[in-house]
């Protein structure tokens, strides 16, 4: 066991743990942040996406001891101007279903629509998670329109 700071959300947070726990179950058991759901369990789905410093990281797969010191964002703490637009986007196209999955596509789309420039279209296959819903066009449509909307600056 090792006792481990972990920044989420902007709240710090000390965790007594054994180095290698991945990072989603100490997310959900030990500090009670749900915002991270468990999917597959080997981070191919992506439901338990969350962001270190500036990298999206399958949390399910993702030892604590390699988050520790470091900033976590899940999506109750991505507030941005874009994080924003993607919220306002997900209720208009009325994307989530069930809404399990959708914390990891919003993460997902998120960094995706940082890295595209204005002029780019978003390379899709780069959002590699999973939605047992099958909401992927609504999604697709989501994104989308936040990407014109940040190409013409609306």
């Amino acid at each position: 066991m090792a006792l481990y700071e972990l920044t989420i959300d902007s709240k710090v947070h000390t965790v007594d743990t054994e180095p290698n726990k991945p990072l989603l179950w100490v997310l959900r058991e030990d500090l009670n942040q749900t915002q991270a759901r468990f999917g597959c369990g080997a981070g191919l789905c992506g439901a338990c996406t969350v962001y270190v410093d500036n990298n999206l990281v399958r949390a399910c797969a993702s030892a604590v001891a390699t988050a520790a010191g470091k900033k976590i964002t899940t999506i109750h703490g991505l507030n941005d101007e874009l994080a924003q637009k993607l919220k306002a986007a997900w209720l208009k196209y009325d994307v989530p279903q069930c809404g399990y999955c959708q914390p990891g596509f919003v993460l997902g789309a998120h960094k995706l629509l940082k890295k595209t420039l204005p002029g780019q279209t978003p390379n899709w296959n780069e959002v590699t998670n999973l939605c047992r819903c099958g909401t992927y066009d609504r999604i697709r449509q989501a994104v989308l329109d936040v990407h014109s909307q940040t190409a013409t600056g609306s």
